[in-house]
């Protein structure tokens, strides 16, 4: 009894990006009631297998054969190293059909590819397919050793007849039915941002060349894109197991990019070491000018001196401080004063002591020449006490003086006085 038809919508976005290269993905389908198909995602091998014979039979022969290639497989893009792997899993297929690991009749096809960089070579045996997209262009890599694919090349029937002939199963070969059996063999030259495409008829025999197309330019990241692809074949019918793997093509971009990385870092380390050595010059002259720069500045009230270079820069002082004088800012003049505050900037030390020294010397002749105006202004406050006391002296005389007359008038008079007093 066939199963009950299943319906598949897309996954939804779950990541931005893709996380690896490529993507795979397998599923019974919604009328078998087992998967017969079988997969190798090993880089740089990619395997896809739809075995044939029935239950416990095609799904034998179709993991022996991925096996058995995975095993034998080459490193390396090689066609004929790759053609006796497959060679050998024919044998292997057609040994289990006989020591009891299968069944007699049983077989599947194949098609595995190896790509590395930007060379791709493919084995192929029966009608499981290889594609490429290249510049938006689907192309079918292998053909089908199928009766429909003899069908259609002979001119007897269209591809779209081909989906729906009663013979469309036929397969014209197969590992597992004959011991001579070879593969075709494929040896391309693909390009970076190119997309490798290996399939079961599954999927091929449920979606136009045009529907896998769109799908495959639809979605950038290899897994959602293989998912994507084998839920349309389910959605389409899932007539047949689908298997899928998709393989983005990244070529020489990773060596690109590794050249990029390491010139990158060698114009980085060259910038680097350009900007250290500037910045050691810059260093070694500004120590070197500073090393030959003083001033003197006013600390707490006398004058002090540095050597260096007055401020800082980004909070690192550039000046060290010698030594506090015993120079008293006060003592300067007003015009001096307020420049010590900023700073004043000499030659060197040297030039700072000899500056210092001006200003010692000023102090002590401005502080000379203030001792005579004082004993002048004493002098000059005797001179001033004399002369009150020599003007207060005459003065005394002219008093006596004065009492003498008057008393030499009294005696003149007297006789004048007594002859009045007579008559």
């Amino acid at each position: 009894m066939a199963k009950k038809k299943r319906s598949y919508t897309s996954t939804e976005h779950t990541r931005r990006e893709a996380l690896t290269p490529f993507g795979s993905r397998t599923d019974v389908g919604c009328i078998r009631d087992h998967n017969e198909d079988s997969l190798v995602v090993s880089p740089p091998l990619y395997v896809v297998a739809d075995g044939m014979g029935g239950h416990a039979a095609g799904e034998v022969a179709s993991e022996i054969a991925v096996n058995v290639i995975a095993a034998e497989a080459p490193q390396e893009p090689d066609a004929e190293a790759l053609a006796q792997a497959v060679e050998a899993a024919n044998r292997e297929v057609l040994l289990a059909s006989r020591d009891g690991r299968g069944r007699a009749g049983m077989g599947t096809t194949v098609t595995a590819a190896i790509l590395e960089e930007e060379r791709l070579v493919i084995a192929q045996v029966g009608d499981s397919r290889a594609y490429l997209l290249h510049k938006g262009e689907l192309q079918q890599l292998t053909r089908d050793h199928s009766l429909m694919a003899d069908l259609i090349e002979a001119g007897q029937i269209t591809p779209a007849e081909a989906r729906t002939h009663p013979q469309r199963s036929v397969i014209t070969r197969a590992l597992g039915s004959d011991p001579l059996m070879r593969p075709d063999l494929y040896e391309i030259n693909v390009e970076t941002g190119d997309r490798l495409l290996l399939c079961s008829d599954g999927l091929s025999s449920m979606l136009t060349d045009e529907q896998i197309a769109a799908t495959l330019q639809r979605f950038p990241d290899p897994q959602r894109c293989a998912t994507q692809l084998v839920n349309e074949a389910i959605a389409a019918g899932g007539y047949d197991n689908v298997t899928v793997i998709v393989r983005d093509v990244e070529g020489h971009a990773k060596q690109k990019m590794k050249k990029t990385v390491r010139k990158s870092r060698r114009w980085l380390a060259l910038i680097i070491t350009l900007f250290v050595l500037i910045v050691a010059g810059a260093a070694a002259g500004f120590g070197y000018y500073a090393s030959h720069s003083a001033f003197v500045k006013d600390d707490n009230g006398k004058v002090a001196m540095y050597s260096g270079l007055p401020g800082d820069f980004f909070g690192v002082s550039l000046s060290l401080h010698e030594r506090t004088t015993d120079v008293s800012v006060a003592d300067l003049q007003p015009g001096i004063a307020n420049r010590l505050k900023e700073g004043i900037r000499v030659d060197d030390l040297e030039a700072a002591e000899k500056l210092v020294e001006e200003y010692q010397k000023e102090i002590d002749k401005k502080a000379a020449s203030a001792v005579p105006d004082d004993e002048g202004a004493k002098e000059a406050e005797a001179a001033d006490g004399d002369a009150k006391d020599a003007a207060s002296q005459p003065t005394a005389e002219g008093a006596a003086a004065a009492g003498q007359a008057s008393a030499a008038g009294e005696g003149a008079d007297a006789p004048a006085k007594a002859e009045n007093a007579g008559a």
